[in-house]
């Protein structure tokens, strides 16, 4: 009976200590002083005035893509050719490309350059099913 208590209470011991090994601390940011006790507040990210471009209803969004099959093509082409393109920042291969009426493209959003603004655009009307691209890029400034 003893060896037995005695067996359970290593056996809990162990366990007690593997599962406080299993917590990670935390890295400490690069700029904070190791004597502050609060952690370093990063601003959220405020998207509002952007945003609010969206609010015109004569503004396009992703949800006024067409469901035909042959505009989601059209889109999903136009997104491969960019996502494709090297040469091309984050922020231009996160543009909003929204097809509708049979190839009418709209292209919105921030892009870093002139030179990105006019790949897209010329990616754009490139792909087969294209009628016509309204090229709403906004070239970001710094």
């Amino acid at each position: 009976m003893r060896t037995h208590i005695i067996t359970t209470l290593s056996l809990g011991t162990v366990l007690l200590a593997l599962s406080a090994c299993d917590r990670k601390a935390e890295p400490m940011p690069a700029n904070t002083n190791r004597t502050t006790t609060a952690p370093a507040t990063v601003p959220d990210a405020d998207n509002t005035a952007r945003n609010k471009l969206d609010r015109d209803a004569a503004a396009k969004t992703p949800m006024d893509q067409s469901n035909s099959t042959d505009d989601i093509k059209v889109t999903a082409d136009i997104r491969r050719a960019i996502m494709e393109d090297k040469t091309l920042s984050t922020n231009a291969k996160n543009c909003k490309i929204i097809t509708e009426k049979a190839g009418t493209v709209t292209l919105r959003g921030p892009v870093d350059s002139q030179a990105e603004k006019d790949a897209i655009d010329a990616k754009a009307k490139s792909i087969a099913g294209v009628r016509t691209v309204i090229n709403e890029l906004e070239v970001k400034i710094n």
